[in-house]
């Protein structure tokens, strides 16, 4: 991405190999770096933006909506699950996938590509994330359990092809994450699995599900490690915003660990919490500069949950209904 700035005007070109995508304010500036390329080389205007890498565009007074309806489309012919029964959620609640059970496949590389274009599909589709984080843990040796599990996701998407993100006119351009971690949940390594989501007014910007590095030795230290996870993409966006001009309020972190958010807090350490001193200091340092600051949310209304476990039917319904657009509904 290449940024050009000119008095209070700002030009965007991004570029991904041979596609490339040309935004701002300045009209001029526009015209001008779009005949410049057309002089260099040889490049086929396409006009507004419709249909890039796989991800449709649609504008309307409401904002932007960004989905990858074609390629979930694509994802079922393939995998010849057309006519299939959808199902509710991406992955079973009582789900206990682990790397050892079950019957090693015969053609690994099916369930590797399948997986990995369920990763493509989580640039729009944060519903998928946390079952698409898990199936790509067993990349290295799939058995026949976890490719079922990845053709269940496959039928979820069924059941919403058409599901995206709403990037809305109407953003107030304060940023807003929640984070959570779920404590110990891996059978195999007893690591915690963290889980955050951004919004910048009303709008989803980003979403992780990650699986912890090291072993939490209580929920309250898992909790604040994914603090620190979500508050270093936080610091990101603060200086991409102010790279394109905007000087944003101090974002807020939502977190339902009442432990970890007093440790924020606490300029004092102590023996408990020593191991994780820096983690402690990264994020108490954003808040110090005014930059962050931290609030309770209660477990019921923590939108990063469904980033860090299956969930039941109504819970994921209800998240997601929170999180993404629904031009079916």
């Amino acid at each position: 991405m290449f940024l050009f700035t000119r008095a209070s005007h700002i030009t965007i070109l991004l570029v991904y190999v041979d596609d490339i995508v040309i935004t701002g304010d300045d009209a001029l500036v526009i015209s001008l770096l779009k005949k410049y390329l057309c002089s260099r080389f040889n490049i086929k205007d396409l006009g507004p933006l419709k249909y890039f890498l796989g991800i449709e565009v649609a504008r309307s007074k409401a904002g932007i909506f960004l989905n990858q309806r074609k390629y979930a489309l694509e994802i079922l012919q393939d995998t010849g699950l057309l006519a299939s029964k959808p199902v509710t959620t991406p992955l079973d609640y009582n789900h206990t996938l682990v790397a050892d059970h079950g019957e090693v496949l015969s053609d690994p590389a099916s369930y590797r590509r399948l997986v990995g274009r369920l990763l493509y599909l989580t640039v729009t589709r944060p519903d998928i994330t946390y079952a698409v984080n898990l199936l790509s843990q067993f990349m290295s040796s799939p058995r026949d359990t976890h490719w079922q599990a990845a053709l269940r996701v496959v039928r979820y998407i069924k059941s919403v092809p058409d599901h995206g993100i709403l990037l809305s006119s109407n953003s107030s351009l304060r940023l807003h994450a929640y984070c959570d971690a779920d404590w110990a949940s891996c059978p195999t390594s007893r690591r915690s699995t963290t889980g955050y989501c951004i919004f910048l007014g009303p709008s989803l910007l980003c979403w992780r599900t990650k699986k912890q590095s090291t072993v939490s030795r209580s929920s309250a230290e898992a909790e604040y490690r994914a603090m620190a996870h979500a508050v270093s993409e936080l610091t990101w966006l603060h200086t991409l915003l102010h790279e394109l001009g905007i000087q944003p309020h101090p974002a807020t972190l939502s977190c339902d660990n009442q432990a970890s958010l007093h440790i924020a807090n606490n300029p004092v350490f102590h023996e408990r919490t020593k191991h994780v001193e820096i983690d402690c200091h990264f994020v108490r340092d954003k808040i110090q500069e005014g930059k962050l600051r931290t609030t309770f949310v209660s477990s019921n209304q923590q939108l990063a949950d469904i980033f860090t476990k299956a969930l039941l039917p109504a819970s994921h319904t209800q998240l997601i209904s929170k999180l993404m657009y629904l031009p079916s509904s």
